[in-house]
């Protein structure tokens, strides 16, 4: 038997990061995304985020694409979402995504960080999170990655 860890971080925002996913209804959304995931064997570590976009925690299961599951969960949930009525306003996910794998020593301070979102979003902006992030992995900062 195969023995595989493959942790991911995950975050993508809704469509020129419009404010289009209630506070009060959230829960419902990541119950949705949750069970995409199960249906991927991939186990969800933690998920959570605010009106604007969302971040995901995930052991990857190694027959699963990355980019694949983030398309399936971005065109799924854009269905879904459009037939909620709680999500009146939901458009479309923006293209683009960030993903960075993670080392088991970083799960509980990413589980953590995932936690926190709204307290964290208080005193930076999405497009801030998001340069740091990119900056961090010594990736390229393109704002219009975002919108």
């Amino acid at each position: 038997m195969s023995k595989t860890r493959s942790l991911h971080h995950i975050v993508f925002a809704t469509k020129n990061r419009r404010r289009t996913i209630p506070e009060e209804h959230k829960k419902k959304l990541y119950a949705y995304i949750m069970g995409i995931l199960s249906s991927k064997k991939c186990f969800l570590h933690r998920i959570n985020g605010i009106h604007d976009h969302i971040h995901i925690l995930l052991d990857l299961h190694p027959s699963v694409c990355l980019a694949d599951l983030v398309k399936d969960i971005k065109r799924s949930s854009t269905n879904w979402l459009r037939r909620q009525p709680e999500f009146c306003d939901f458009d479309t996910w923006c293209d683009g995504y960030f993903a960075e794998s993670i080392g088991v020593e970083g799960l509980e301070g990413c589980k953590q960080y995932i936690i926190n979102q709204e307290q964290h979003h208080l005193s930076q902006d999405f497009a801030s999170e998001m340069e740091w992030f990119a900056l961090k992995n010594n990736l390229e900062w393109m704002p219009e990655d975002f919108k």
